[in-house]
């Protein structure tokens, strides 16, 4: 069974070892068609950039793999699935290259899945916010458990869901997805289930993960030229997102550097 293992500097780690502080990592593994790609960082799998490219390439390999015919994203643990950037990384921003390099990679991640000509069905156990909800979002098939909640958190520390906001704009809508980004508030998995980011939703996380594995191995064995045709059917009209994203990294990359920013994540 092939399997990949690596930590945020890129090299492959010895599964049996434990590190006194844990950086985080990306797995990849791949069974009968299915490619399951799992994260985790300590602080409630949060992304530092560095995860973020290893995701980012993951998806990139499995999706030209033809041995793969569906990849599963998901993070590791029963509590949250993502608490979205890194706030370690947002404090050390200095200047706007340094912004824009804090706030390129959610835009390389998703770009990365809406181009993957796989479907990308993604785990959702817990609560998402920020730049995990632009990654349910760019997902294509999104399956999570009632702890799911959603949240965009961004205009509370004086920036904007700029780059997040294009898949999910585009998922459920201006009028919700401008809601989102002005109150800033938690919204329950039943939310984002009748808005459309879950195509499923499930009670807890034994159901959740009998869904996940039902729908990746039915889809395993669907044609895979016609599910990369629906794909790019899903994502058509996105191509000139490379530019409208990097338009929207250097707006934030500025934008973090405020006075109101920084004293809103000062730790």
């Amino acid at each position: 069974m092939p399997h990949r293992f690596r930590g945020p500097d890129n090299q492959p780690k010895d599964v049996t070892a434990t590190p006194t502080i844990d950086p985080g990592h990306v797995r990849c593994e791949i069974t009968a068609g299915i490619a399951t790609i799992t994260f985790f960082h300590p602080k409630s799998n949060s992304l530092p950039g560095v995860l973020l490219t290893r995701i980012a390439e993951e998806v990139a390999v499995t999706g030209s793999n033809p041995d793969v015919r569906v990849i599963v994203l998901r993070s590791d643990g029963k509590k949250a699935f993502c608490a979205g950037a890194s706030f370690d990384e947002l404090r050390a921003v200095r200047d706007a290259e340094g912004g824009k390099r804090f706030f390129s990679g959610f835009a390389r991640l998703i770009l990365a899945m809406i181009r993957c000509p796989k479907f990308i069905v993604t785990r959702v156990q817990g609560k998402a916010v920020g730049g995990a909800v632009g990654v349910i979002a760019a997902s294509d098939y999104a399956i999570a458990s009632e702890a799911a909640e959603l949240r965009l958190s961004e205009l509370a520390i004086g920036i904007g869901p700029f780059i997040v906001g294009l898949p999910i704009e585009r998922k459920i809508g201006l009028a919700a997805f401008s809601a989102m980004a002005v109150d800033a508030d938690w919204r329950n998995a039943t939310w984002g289930y009748q808005h459309g980011l879950y195509a499923e939703l499930h009670s807890d996380i034994d159901a959740l993960d009998a869904a996940v594995a039902r729908r990746a191995a039915t889809l395993s064995q669907r044609n895979p030229e016609t599910m990369a045709q629906l794909k790019k059917i899903f994502w058509s009209g996105t191509e000139d997102w490379e530019e409208r994203l990097d338009e929207r990294v250097a707006m934030s990359g500025t934008l973090v550097l405020s006075e109101f920013t920084k004293k809103a994540v000062k730790g």
